[in-house]
């Protein structure tokens, strides 16, 4: 149900607001620029990145080939976008390509986010560290944006760059700025010659060097590279089919002077490159003065609206109402005009002499000024900050469906942004970051708080255009720090209602939705709850998780396939090479940890361990390099896949989330309780805490999961406390803890937590010790195919074959039902084993092997301990086997415990005509006879 009032009504009472109260976080060692004020709806507060420091471990390796990577990236090349959108010089750097540039997918219509991600990245680099190289990198980024910022602001200014002869005017690619030359500028002259000096950038088709012309029916232009990479030159009256035109013989060379002159005479038009004729047309029956007064006079913009703004600069236009002879126009290649047998255009002269400002002076005697414009008009509106115009904002507010060659989710880029700064002002105190942020939601209030909420619901709920990421949470952030009511406005217009009143009501709508799109919004209504206290958000969010976690989760903690989900509880359905987006898990890590905050249900770090240990490590390559992050996209889970670690073009979000998760792996590992009382040790990871509101540290020592434990010292001063020790849901026998070599009482219980309240002295030592055991997880579709799990490592098989593999695990396990002993270790490489030939390997080793994370489970034989009874192993029709229901019973006290099992089971077979007697009584021998692992 929709809650009573209005949005509008809702909207206007959150302009009166008060505003949140302020908090302080739980550690407080080395001072940062603003802690975050945390909620009082959370009864659980975390510790900030830098009070956790990470120990030698898996952790440690993945993060410092990340902190390296961030260290050695030149941040100039992300601003490169943001630069050019402005009209600014990029300095010679080189974007980053893939959906961080103007040639990636969607015609880069997603740039932006990627520079967003490396903030944020940066961001807790710094803040795990305190290395001053990344907090550098920070203010470089932040400088520039917050100059991109007022250059978008303001009237476009001239580029001045080096010329042919003097300066030159450059037109950055990406920049969207032309010349407006005025309407008389070609005085209705029959004959005419059209000169200048072009230094091409990109070797786009159809970009112009020049465009005269009232649309697409009437104009004359002179495009540096027509479909066939030459320049043409051509004359209309009649639109592109009765074209009369002169085409080049070769491509002008990038990142060079050439001059090209177009004369008309008579009937004859001739197309000169460097003093050169190439082409000449004797039967042109057009020329300006057939066209008339043109209203677009334009260099570098095309009047047709899809063609590429020319890129590159310009050093002299000059235009004469004759046509110069060939001696002249030689004239002109080693003379300005003004210097040369030619003379100064009679019609127009432009020398781009220009340093400052958005004007170029015509010196023909005709003062017919010219001015630097912006295809999109402008200036943009206060606030405003992306690597792209406000179009994709415009275009999507009366879009109907999806077509991200047009409008790519341009508030998902805006959220990358935004977050991206409000680390930065988190991390570095960089005001100037809170003020860009603080900006870009002022701007988007003043758009969307003029827009129906119909217009809302639409834009919101189409797919890819409207997706919005976790902009709500990144934004009431915002508004925690700002008090400003507007932001907590702007956060609610993001309601999607359809899918908040399905998730509120418990009703499963996710089939045939957009993972990824959908799972950030839940972040955000926690936040909306959080600042409104309205339930209806943390219902719908504590129910969506419910429908993802276990119904349409992998083993590794991943969902979606090809980016999307399917119906409730298919599994084996969905497994593709296009399984399990990255960013699925990063989101859903995240959701679960803000729903830890509120409710201490042991189901959420129980899935936050599953994915981070399998998904998320496994998501990053172990592999240095300068490039690239070297995270995968898609985790493919058909057999024999192999790992992408460069996805599509580069510079995806997956990538983007995957630099972000790598420099926060600790950010869960400890919380403590709002009151101080409590510390939840959530994570077994080598780590020391410093808990300075108590004034202590807790130390991990621990190779985990490598280790089946972990050892906690405190240290500082003295404490009293209950620590809180996740008993994961797995562990369901042997989990102990020792204060000091002393057994803990009480009884560990499978999903939850484990307490010991005490007053803490330094060198006090609790060692918690966690049993892993082989287990299987059936895919809830097909119980028969399933994945491996020891403790919390998914085990995959490195095996090229690309048909499931068939395992049987029974054939020696243990009475205490772990299947482990089947397996034979590999010595010298922990988590590693054999079966039949196959290793199998931890999921989160970040190799390009071949692998199996799912296998056709095959018991062909009743086996124990090794020992064959040579009797197949029966199914009922739902496929449980003999031998699964006979091992269902595990642990079992001793051997004679699983004879008696084993003896039940084979008479109850027997009795329903499952099983022969003769069959049962071999089956019953063998158990008797077998010797097993306890």
């Amino acid at each position: 149900m929709a809650p009573p009032l209005s949005r509008r009504t809702l909207l206007q009472s959150a302009i009166f607001a008060a505003a949140v109260p302020a908090f302080a976080c739980a550690g407080t060692g080395r001072a940062s620029a603003a802690a975050l004020p945390a909620p009082s709806t959370w009864t659980l507060r975390p510790f900030e990145l830098k009070d956790v420091k990470v120990g030698q471990g898996i952790f440690a390796t993945k993060r410092q080939l990340m902190l390296d990577h961030g260290r050695g990236y030149d941040v100039n090349r992300l601003l490169q976008v943001f630069r050019a959108n402005a009209g600014l010089s990029t300095r010679g750097a080189v974007a980053p390509g893939g959906w961080e540039g103007l040639d990636g997918e969607a015609n880069g219509n997603l740039r932006g986010h990627y520079t967003g991600h490396f903030l944020s990245m940066l961001s807790q680099a710094y803040g795990s560290t305190g290395d001053q190289v990344y907090a550098d990198k920070i203010r470089t980024m932040v400088g520039a944006l917050t100059e991109v910022r007022t250059a978008l602001r303001s009237d476009p200014a001239v580029l001045s760059v080096a010329g042919r002869f003097g300066t030159a005017a450059e037109n950055v690619r990406g920049s969207y700025q032309y010349v407006d030359l005025p309407a008389t500028v070609l005085g209705g002259a029959s004959a005419i010659t059209l000169s200048t000096w072009v230094k091409p950038t990109h070797n786009a088709d159809w970009a112009r060097i020049f465009d005269f012309g009232n649309n697409t029916t009437r104009y004359l232009y002179l495009a540096a590279r027509n479909a066939n990479g030459v320049p043409r030159f051509a004359i209309t009256t009649g639109g592109p089919g009765n074209e009369q035109g002169l085409n080049g013989t070769a491509a002008l060379p990038l990142n060079q002077w050439s001059h090209l002159a177009v004369t008309i005479s008579g009937s004859t038009g001739t197309l000169y490159v460097n003093g050169t004729s190439v082409a000449q047309n004797t039967s042109m029956t057009l020329n300006p003065a057939a066209l008339g007064t043109l209203a677009n006079n334009w260099l570098g913009r095309s009047n047709y609206a899809t063609d590429p703004v020319f890129a590159g600069a310009y050093d002299e236009f000059n235009v004469w109402s004759r046509a110069l002879t060939a001696a002249e126009i030689t004239s002109l290649q080693t003379n300005r005009a003004a210097a040369s047998s030619a003379g100064r255009g009679t019609l127009a002269s432009y020398t781009f002499d220009e340093t400052t400002g958005g004007s170029f002076a015509d010196t023909s005697g005709r003062g017919l000024t010219a001015t630097l414009r912006r295809t999109w008009g402008g200036p943009s509106h206060p606030g405003f900050l992306a690597a792209y115009p406000e179009t994709q904002f415009i275009d999507l507010e009366s879009r109907t469906s999806p077509d991200y060659t047009k409008v790519w989710a341009p508030y998902y880029t805006a959220h990358k942004i935004l977050r991206g700064l409000l680390d930065a002002y988190l991390y570095v105190d960089d005001a100037r970051a809170l003020d860009l942020a603080s900006g870009m939601c002022d701007w988007m209030y003043s758009r969307l708080s003029k827009l129906p909420d119909a217009t809302l619901q639409r834009m919101w709920g189409i797919f890819s255009s409207g997706e919005f990421g976790g902009i709500v949470e990144a934004i009431c952030d915002l508004h925690a720090l700002s008090g400003k009511a507007e932001h907590l406005a702007l956060a609610r217009l993001f309601d999607l209602d359809k899918l908040i009143d399905a998730c509120a009501a418990n009703t499963d709508t996710l089939d045939g939705l957009h993972a990824n799109q959908h799972i950030p919004i839940f972040t955000g209504l926690l936040r909306l709850y959080d600042a409104t206290g309205e339930t209806r958000y943390l219902t719908a969010a504590k129910n969506f998780w419910g429908m993802v976690v276990p119904h349409r989760m992998f083993g590794i903690g991943g969902t979606s396939t090809a980016e999307f989900w399917k119906a409730r509880g298919v599994v084996a359905g969905t497994i593709s090479d296009t399984s399990a987006e990255t960013c699925c898990a990063y989101n859903m890590l995240k959701l679960s940890r803000m729903l830890f905050f509120h409710e201490q249900t042991p189901k959420y770090m129980d899935y936050y361990e599953r994915a981070l240990y399998n998904q998320v490590l496994g998501s990053k390559q172990d592999k240095a390099d300068a490039e690239k992050p070297l995270v995968t996209y898609f985790i493919g889970l058909t057999p024999g896949h192999v790992r992408d670690y460069t996805p599509k073009q580069g510079t995806t979000c997956c990538e983007g989330t995957g630099m972000e998760s790598a420099t926060k792996y600790q950010d869960s590992v400890y919380f403590t309780k709002a009151d101080g009382s409590a510390l939840y040790v959530n994570l077994y990871s080598p780590t020391t805490l410093t808990w300075s509101q108590k004034g202590v540290t807790v130390t991990q020592t621990t190779d985990y999961p490598r280790e089946q434990g972990s050892t906690l010292t405190i240290g500082g001063g003295s404490a009293a406390f209950d620590l809180r020790l996740r008993v994961p849901s797995w562990a369901t026998s042997g989990f102990r803890v020792t204060v000091n070599g002393s057994a803990v009482s009480g009884t560990p219980v499978a999903g939850s937590y484990f307490g010991v309240s005490r007053t803490w002295r330094s060198g006090d030592t609790v060692r918690v010790t966690i049993p892993f055991r082989l287990r299987v997880e059936k895919a809830l579709d097909d119980s028969g195919l399933q994945t491996l799990f020891y403790g919390p490592v998914n085990l995959v098989a490195r095996n090229s074959g690309t048909s499931y593999l068939q395992v049987g695990l029974y054939r020696n396990a243990a009475l205490s039902g772990d299947l482990l002993p089947t397996l034979a270790p590999v010595t010298g490489k922990p988590l590693h084993y054999t079966l039949g030939g196959t290793e199998f390997a931890p999921f989160f080793e970040g190799t390009e092997d071949a692998t199996h994370a799912y296998f056709r489970r095959a018991e062909p034989k009743v086996v124990f301990g090794n020992t064959d009874s040579g009797v197949t192993n029966p199914a009922k029709t739902d496929g449980t086997t003999l031998l699964d229901e006979i091992w269902s019973a595990a642990p079992f006290n001793g051997k004679g415990a699983l004879v008696s099992r084993v003896q039940s089971t084979v008479n109850a077979w027997v009795s329903a005509g499952l099983l022969s007697q003769a069959d049962g009584q071999k089956v019953v021998s063998t158990a008797q006879n077998a010797s097993y692992v306890s």
